[in-house]
């Protein structure tokens, strides 16, 4: 299943807005490679300065979650029942869906996604 234009383009929408006000919505897609999301991950942010204080992940070992049809209408109730006015949003994947220090040691690369080791994931470029 694909998220439908309207749905993915209803996200970007809200990036665009600009700052509204609080909470504030983060949404990251994370994957094994910079190919496929397969795990996207929404915080929300009730004030200036805070960590999120709600932190909410969705999952998928088959298909890229950028896509997905369901995932855009969970994720757009979730912004709703928070009320969320801005929305913030990378436009690409931003690393390794496995999280350092619960799914390998801090410190190391994750074993499982070759392609993150040495990579910066901002830019994704190789790093020396």
């Amino acid at each position: 299943m694909k998220i439908k234009n309207r749905n993915k383009s209803q996200l970007a929408k809200r990036t665009k807005r600009g700052f509204r006000g609080y909470p504030v919505a983060t949404v990251a897609f994370y994957g094994p490679t910079a190919e496929r999301a397969s795990k996207v991950a929404v915080g929300i942010v009730v004030s200036e300065g805070a960590e999120p204080d709600i932190m909410q992940r969705w999952r998928s070992e088959d298909h890229d979650l950028r896509f997905d049809e369901e995932i855009g209408f969970e994720i757009s109730a979730f912004l709703r029942e928070h009320g969320v006015l801005t929305v913030t949003m990378v436009d690409r994947i931003i690393g390794c869906p496995h999280e350092e220090g619960i799914d390998y040691p801090e410190g190391e690369s994750c074993p499982e996604c070759p392609y993150w080791s040495g990579r910066d994931r901002w830019s994704g470029e190789t790093i020396n």
